[in-house]
C-alpha cells in the first residue's frame, strides 16, 4: 500500500491494518586459516526480507507484500537468529551458520522465516540466507536462498597452495567475489539499506575473506558486515563472527503492540509506530 494510504480499517467491529516488516537472521561466522598455504572464507550475512515501502528485498529482490493483522488479541510469534563464529581450532570444518530470525502464526499460515548466514569456510562454505565463503583450493559457490540473499565467493583453485585466496561472503545485495589469485582475497557483498525506523540503515553485509603467503590481499567486507549486534551481517576473515539479527515491525501509532519474552524497543515515526525486535523468543499482539 502507498505510503500516506490508509493502513487500517474496522471490519465486524475488528480493527485490521497491513504490517510492515523487515526481518533479518543471524550472519554466519567467518572460516579460519589453519596454516600458511590455508585461506578462509568470509561469512554470509543473514537472510533479508523486507515489506517496507518500495524498498529492495534480498537478493535484490522485489519489495515483499504486506501483512494483515488482526487487532484482537491474536499472538504471531518472532525469534531473533543468534550469530555463526568461528569453526573449532585447528579444524577444517567450515564456520557455524547464524540461526533463522522469524515472524509467524502457523494457523493463519503466517510465515516470514529468514534463513542463518552460512559459515565461511576453510575448504567448502556453507549456504544460508546468503552463502558463505570457500576457502582453500576449493571451487564452490555456496548458494543464497532465493529473494533472501546472495551466493558466497570460490576459493582460488590453481597452484600454488601457499596464500590461497579465500572467496567473499554473500550478502543482501547480491553474490560474494572470488578470489582474484592465490594472494588476492574476495570481498564480502554488500548489505541492502532500509528506512523502515525513520532513518536509513545499511545491513546484511558479507564478510570478507583471508588470504595468505608473503604478502597476501585481504578481501574486505561488505556495508553492513561484521560482528555489529542486530545487522545479521557475515563475519570477517580470520574467524570473525557474524552479526545477530532483528526484526522490526511498522505500524498505524493508533494500535499498540503487547510482547512476552522478547527484547523491545517502540517509537513514533510520523503516523506510525516502529517496534524493534533485538533478542528472544517470544510473542506479540495487539489491541
Amino acid at each position: 500500500m502507498p505510503l500516506g494510504a490508509a493502513r487500517f480499517a474496522l471490519q465486524g467491529g475488528v480493527k485490521k491494518f497491513d504490517l510492515q516488516y523487515l526481518v533479518i537472521a543471524g550472519g554466519g561466522g567467518a572460516g579460519a586459516s589453519q596454516w600458511v598455504s590455508d585461506s578462509g572464507g568470509g561469512g554470509g550475512a543473514g537472510g533479508y526480507r523486507n515489506s517496507y515501502a518500495s524498498e529492495t528485498s534480498g537478493d535484490s529482490s522485489s519489495t515483499e507484500s504486506t501483512i494483515e493483522i488482526t487487532a484482537d488479541g491474536t499472538t504471531y510469534d518472532v525469534s531473533i537468529g543468534a550469530p555463526g563464529s568461528a569453526p573449532p581450532a585447528s579444524s577444517y570444518a567450515a564456520a557455524y551458520n547464524g540461526a533463522d530470525s522469524y515472524f509467524k502464526n502457523t494457523g493463519l499460515s503466517i510465515d516470514i522465516t529468514s534463513i542463518g548466514g552460512g559459515g565461511g569456510g576453510t575448504s567448502s562454505g556453507n549456504s544460508g540466507g546468503s552463502g558463505g565463503g570457500s576457502g582453500h583450493m576449493n571451487s564452490a559457490y555456496p548458494a543464497g536462498t532465493a529473494n533472501q540473499g546472495g551466493d558466497g565467493g570460490r576459493g582460488i583453485t590453481s597452484s600454488p597452495w601457499a596464500g590461497g585466496g579465500g572467496g567473499g561472503g554473500g550478502g543482501a545485495s547480491g553474490n560474494g567475489q572470488s578470489a582474484a589469485n592465490y594472494q588476492t582475497a574476495g570481498n564480502g557483498a554488500n548489505g541492502l539499506a532500509s528506512s523502515i525506523t525513520g532513518s536509513s540503515v545499511t545491513r546484511a553485509g558479507g564478510g570478507g575473506a583471508r588470504a595468505q603467503g608473503a604478502s597476501p590481499t585481504q578481501g574486505s567486507g561488505g556495508s553492513g558486515s561484521g560482528t555489529t549486534a542486530n545487522y545479521g551481517g557475515g563475519g570477517n576473515a580470520n574467524r570473525g563472527s557474524g552479526g545477530s539479527g532483528v526484526v522490526i515491525l511498522r505500524y498505524p501509532n493508533t494500535f499498540t503492540l503487547s510482547q512476552s519474552g522478547l527484547t523491545v524497543s517502540t517509537s513514533t515515526v510520523g503516523s506510525d509506530k516502529v517496534t524493534i525486535v533485538t533478542a528472544g523468543t517470544g510473542t506479540v499482539s495487539w489491541s
